[in-house]
């Protein structure tokens, strides 16, 4: 919509947004600077606007002189009220379509508008985060934001011919590979299909982040030419966006995941490592032990922790595998949240603690201690406290002089000989309008794409020897994709439970995580919640019976912004061998790759042991003192995300797996696979650190090989 149409909707807009958040002892809607936005939004997303906002409009306008015989901005109040609530009932007749559904479409661009970033066009002077407890910024507002390490970048023209090993991705894995390759005197190249992102560059957008993607996200992959697709059921595909929740999405920029993740770091439960002999085969499943076991990888945990950097206190949870070593930080300070849940879990006789974080809680390596920022996870950091690929592994891999950095560039194919073995990569990058191509040898490829990209590069490197793909002789490629499903609880106090300061997640139990008396196969982990955008508020955190609009929806916002806590924790997926990636046989990439190809849904146990968490969730809340209290429940759809992991997994046998106990596809000297895709199963915990830990050892492994 122009301008000019738009002015010819402002009075209306004007009325309609201030009975949607009146003006008080804070500012009306309009006062803070929702019709900016309004404007900015029509101006964008013009569809929405012509087919469902313009004409309902239209509508209230029409309803309003009909029944008082003046325009809805002229109307007392009341009236005015009264017209909103009979549209959210689809009560009002003679409509062009539905009420409801123009009502439904104009309130959450009004709440956008007033609680979203002022960046975003509204949210004047960020007077509505501060009306309901919001502190975005860290907590000294002297402190000086630390200038971030440039990673030198090489071009394709100056790529050398041959290195001795190819990494594909720049994330978690594949930084760890880098640096461990480089350091042993390997000559390394990495390949990053993502840009590298500086802090200014990922944003501070609450619109347009990795947490909340209503609009976009703020790392790669683009929009346009990066699709996925959903098989349906009949046999037909539907294309799936990178904003989109069943498109899986993990950042795609230098770093991965880690430049904008909450940063959970915790080590996998030694019974993570053997789930079926413990529990037995649940029928429809794929449910197996790993080839290896906590005791093998437990030098690695080590080495991550404390070379990526990780604050925790090793005492914190018992039972969960032997440790060599404390953590090398401290764990940041409890949050007001956490020290009332902490009573609340000795009144309930369960064992809690602090959250490992790969952030620093002292100064480290040149940079400081957290921020306590209010808008941590989906962010990049504001002071660079944050351990990830990019400020850690991946500068200490450059520095040797001996790797290579390309970005904006795919690997489209990994060359081989007679399925055996790895010969160089084939690379593909966007260029002033055109596409580029070039080709690199290579002794050996290490593939750390993530488990979805992973999968879809082997399957797309079909071969006549390996006419089905990398490593799929016996079909196993892109199988038992698995994730994390979640499930908690919401509880509204009678007085504050936050106090603002981020990354938020500080405690953490285990009460439910391999309990024989549980009932449940495997269980996991409850911890309270990050910091929530006021925006993720209003959209998630509200009790389902409060006002969301009018005087008493603004009351609600503010009132309960501060006194809402939030429990939740993922669990012990149960894998299954038809939630899987393929090749999509309609779509292509911008580059005319086919891409992934989604399909396949969780195992009801995985769903079983949701229900029971959140369950355990509520109690402890009810504990803590809450007077309101209400579950959250997990879908059944795909499980991905930025958890993905499982599609090319670990076995002794390569008729049941992908890649060995060592991480190397079977039946090849030379490629490796360096990220969650290797997971058996995804512990009921965050994955970052196995990964991590895992890329060490991967790598470690190639060097022996050599």
């Amino acid at each position: 919509m122009n301008s000019t149409r738009f002015d010819s909707f402002r009075s209306i807009l004007e009325a309609v947004t201030d009975r949607v958040i009146p003006g008080d002892d804070w500012p009306s809607g309009t006062e803070g600077g929702v019709l900016t936005y309004l404007e900015r939004h029509a101006a964008e997303t013009a569809g929405i606007w012509s087919e469902v906002l313009e004409p309902g409009l239209r509508a209230l306008e029409a309803a309003a002189i009909a029944r008082y015989s003046r325009p809805f901005a002229e109307l007392a109040s009341k009236a005015q009220d009264s017209l909103l609530q009979e549209a959210e009932k689809d009560a009002l007749p003679d409509w062009p379509a539905s009420s409801k559904r123009f009502f439904d479409a104009l309130l959450p661009l009004v709440i956008e508008g007033y609680y979203g970033s002022p960046e975003s066009g509204g949210n004047r002077e960020a007077k509505s985060w501060a009306m309901i407890g919001f502190r975005p910024g860290v907590v000294d507002e002297q402190q000086p934001r630390i200038q971030e390490t440039e990673l030198a970048q090489t071009s394709l023209d100056d790529l050398r011919e041959a290195y001795d090993a190819v990494i594909v991705g720049a994330g978690a894995g594949g930084s760890v590979a880098a640096a461990v390759l480089a350091e042993a005197g390997l000559r390394v190249l990495v390949v990053e299909r993502g840009s590298w992102l500086r802090y200014d560059d990922i944003g501070r957008d609450h619109l347009r982040n990795h947490r909340f993607t209503r609009y976009g996200h703020n790392t790669g992959p683009s929009l346009e030419g990066s699709p996925r697709t959903i098989l349906l059921a009949n046999g037909q595909e539907r294309i799936t966006s990178p904003i989109d929740g069943d498109y899986h999405n993990n950042a795609m920029t230098v770093g991965g995941g880690t430049r904008i993740y909450g940063a959970q770091a915790w080590r996998f439960h030694p019974d993570d490592f053997r789930m079926a002999s413990r529990y037995g085969i649940p029928e429809g499943s794929s449910l197996s032990d790993w080839p290896i076991r906590y005791e093998d990888l437990e030098p690695y945990y080590e080495r991550a922790e404390w070379e990526v950097g990780v604050s925790g206190d090793g005492s914190a949870h018992p039972g969960r595998g032997k440790r060599m070593r404390p953590y090398p930080m401290p764990p940041l300070a409890r949050t007001l949240e956490a020290e009332r849940l902490a009573r609340a879990a000795d009144k309930l006789g369960w064992d809690a603690g602090p959250v490992p974080l790969l952030i620093n809680s002292v100064e480290r390596d040149g940079r400081p201690a957290c921020g306590r920022c209010g808008q941590c996870v989906g962010f990049a950091c504001p002071t660079n406290s944050k351990n990830g690929g990019h400020n850690t592994m991946l500068v200490r891999a450059i520095a040797t002089g001996k790797c290579d950095l390309i970005c904006d560039t795919a690997v489209a194919y990994i060359d081989t000989e007679g399925g055996k073995h790895a010969t160089g990569v084939r690379l593909v990058q966007e260029w002033e309008g055109g596409i580029r191509r070039r080709s690199v040898r290579a002794g050996h490829v290490v593939v750390a794409a993530g488990a979805i990209e992973s999968a879809r590069l082997l399957l797309n490197s079909a071969s006549d020897a390996e006419q089905g793909g990398i490593g799929n002789r016996q079909g196993q490629v892109g199988r038992h994709l698995q994730g994390h499903v979640y499930s908690g609880a919401y509880g509204l106090f009678d007085e504050p439970v936050q106090d603002g300061l981020g990354p938020g997640v500080s405690i953490a139990t285990f009460r439910f995580d391999h309990r024989s008396d549980s009932g449940i196969i495997g269980g996991g982990l409850l911890a309270n919640e990050f910091t929530r955008l006021p925006i993720l508020h209003w959209y998630r955190a509200l009790a389902p019976h409060a006002p969301r609009w009018g005087s008493a929806g603004k009351a609600t916002m503010r009132e309960t912004y501060l006194r809402t806590s939030h429990i939740q924790g993922p669990i012990q997926e149960i894998p299954n061998a038809d939630a899987r990636v393929r090749l999509s046989g309609s779509a292509r990439d911008r580059f005319g790759l086919p891409v992934a190809q989604l399909s396949g849904s969780v195992h009801p146990e995985s769903l079983r042991a949701s229900a029971l968490l959140a369950e355990q969730a509520e109690k402890w809340l009810w504990a803590a003192g809450a007077r309101d209290v209400w579950r959250t429940t997990a879908g059944g759809g795909l499980s991905g995300g930025q958890h993905q992991a499982g599609t090319l997994r670990m076995g002794d046998d390569p008729s049941t797996s992908v890649t060995d106990p060592s991480g190397r596809v079977h039946g090849y000297d030379n490629i490796w696979i360096s990220d969650g895709s290797v997971h058996v199963t995804n512990g009921g915990v965050n994955p970052v650190l196995t990964i991590l830990a895992l890329a060490f050892r991967t790598a470690e492994n190639l060097v022996k090989s050599k």
